[in-house]
């Protein structure tokens, strides 16, 4: 497989999408780097390539296209909009030096809150579309659900805004939400700080960037979550019923009206589930076959806040996705100082097509 086929086939993806209506865009290989600092925090310098302009401050080589075609898209007011884009994009592979960490994206991104449901099956179908005869498989899930979860959980608004704020780091979620549960008991060393009258005392001189006041409040904010009763083990297990959901949509929608029934929180997310379905049978998906997976889109980026699918080769487990996507409606808000549009959107490898379509 050469470049110049890989160039071809993006080519062909990107006016397959602009024959829908999408209007063809380009974004800076190089962007600033304050705005995906402000969004991911400092874990984003672990997965891109970030650099230094004495002009234009810190600057990052593109890792996707979908935050700087949001920039694009609340400047222009347009509503709704399609668009549609082609180029590369560079991610750090520091744990498989065999994957690559520059390679071609092609895009179809939809603002339009007319019908959210409409539009989630619109941008799933497209992508299909797109993809052809390729023996794909494909799966969904939909971190609204989770959300709705957590900001329905019967506990103290800082734990839920932690849990919220970690859930795409599957690990540090698990951990949080073991400690909240009490299944683990706090670490000794905090457990003597909460319990010191004077936890300065013998502290010495102040060092690092943090003042003392900051450290009372962090401190005060401990000793706050301590008194704060644990999670409940009817929640724990709902939540853990939930993140564990592996089944046909069909399927999954039936369990989650039950669980619904114990944790009201989640009611109008699964209504929005619902109403997707029967749009994606609309546009041909048989959902009786169409994975859901309750965890599933949780490693991505953290802008996905909805509806999240993924195609993969179907007898290739190895392989990184052909193509992925989501709903991104929190993001269109903080980048467009809090004026919300929804937006969902989808990428597809060309090169990874174009590798699975020559095995045909």
């Amino acid at each position: 497989m050469t470049l110049a086929a890989t160039l071809k086939e993006a080519d062909r993806l990107r006016d397959f999408f602009a024959a829908r209506d999408a209007v063809v865009v380009q974004t800076d290989v190089l962007q600033s780097a304050d705005t995906l600092l402000d969004l991911y925090g400092e874990d984003i310098r672990g997965r891109s390539y970030l650099t230094a302009d004495p002009i234009r401050g810190e600057m990052v080589l593109r890792p996707d296209f979908t935050v700087p075609v949001v920039q694009m898209h609340m400047q222009s007011h347009a509503d709704p909009a399609r668009y549609t884009y082609a180029g590369k994009v560079f991610r750090k592979q520091d744990s498989d030096p065999d994957r690559s960490n520059e390679f071609l994206q092609v895009g179809y991104e939809v603002f339009d809150g007319i019908n959210p449901a409409l539009a989630d099956a619109e941008v799933f179908a497209a992508i299909r579309d797109a993809l052809g005869d390729v023996p794909l498989r494909a799966a969904t899930g939909d971190i609204g659900i989770l959300m709705a979860a957590v900001a329905g959980l019967r506990t103290s608004q800082p734990r839920k805004d932690a849990l919220a704020r970690h859930i795409w780091r599957p690990r540090r979620f698990r951990s949080m939400l073991d400690r909240f549960g009490g299944r683990i008991p706090v670490p000794p060393t905090r457990a003597a700080l909460l319990a010191a009258d004077d936890p300065f005392a013998g502290a010495g001189a102040d060092i690092g960037k943090r003042s003392r006041l900051e450290i009372e409040r962090r401190i005060t904010a401990l000793r706050d979550d301590a008194a704060t009763l644990p999670i409940s083990g009817e929640e724990l297990a709902l939540l853990d019923t939930l993140m564990g959901l592996r089944e046909t949509s069909d399927n999954v929608l039936s369990q989650l009206r039950d669980i619904a029934v114990d944790m009201p929180a989640i009611g109008p997310a699964v209504m929005r589930l619902n109403a997707r379905l029967d749009a994606l049978e609309d546009y041909g998906v048989d959902v009786s076959k169409l994975e859901f997976e309750g965890s599933y889109g949780r490693t991505s980026l953290e802008y996905y806040d909805g509806f999240v699918f993924g195609f993969y080769a179907a007898d290739d487990p190895t392989m990184p996705p052909v193509a992925t996507g989501g709903r991104y409606d929190a993001l269109t808000a903080r980048l467009g100082e809090g004026v919300a549009v929804p937006a969902v959107g989808g990428v597809i490898r060309p090169d990874l097509l174009l590798q699975l379509r020559g095995r045909i």
